[in-house]
């Protein structure tokens, strides 16, 4: 008889683990305050907030560099900002060939959404 397996449970890199509470649940640690100025921080640069959009509004959740470009910028200052949302852990990327593939990391963005929707 072969022994049973546990399931795995998918690890979590600690720069996409949502990290804070809701801001009216209590107040945030200099580490959770940290971490959530990191990711804010990168969405503060409208070229990145756009290029955030184009990947989250994709068809699929997910968007080739070659489609999310043209935000009137270099193609170079396009990576700058995608490596900068990637650092803030808002997006993923899988390389796949010669293209990149980016993807909204869902836990964080889910993590946002409830620290800022007990504010309204």
């Amino acid at each position: 008889m072969l022994p049973l397996l546990e399931p795995q449970v998918p690890v979590v890199p600690e720069a996409v683990a949502p990290c804070c509470p809701p801001l009216t649940e209590r107040p945030l640690t200099a580490d959770e305050a940290e971490k959530t100025a990191r990711m804010f921080k990168a969405l503060g640069d409208p070229v990145r907030l756009r290029l955030f959009s184009a990947v989250a509004s994709h068809e699929g959740g997910e968007a080739c560099v070659c489609d999310i470009s043209d935000v009137g910028v270099s193609q170079p200052t396009v990576s700058h900002h995608l490596k900068k949302l990637k650092e803030a852990g808002l997006l993923t990327s899988e390389r796949r060939g010669t293209w990149v593939y980016y993807r909204v990391e869902p836990s964080v963005v889910a993590a946002m959404g409830q620290m800022l929707g007990t504010l309204g």
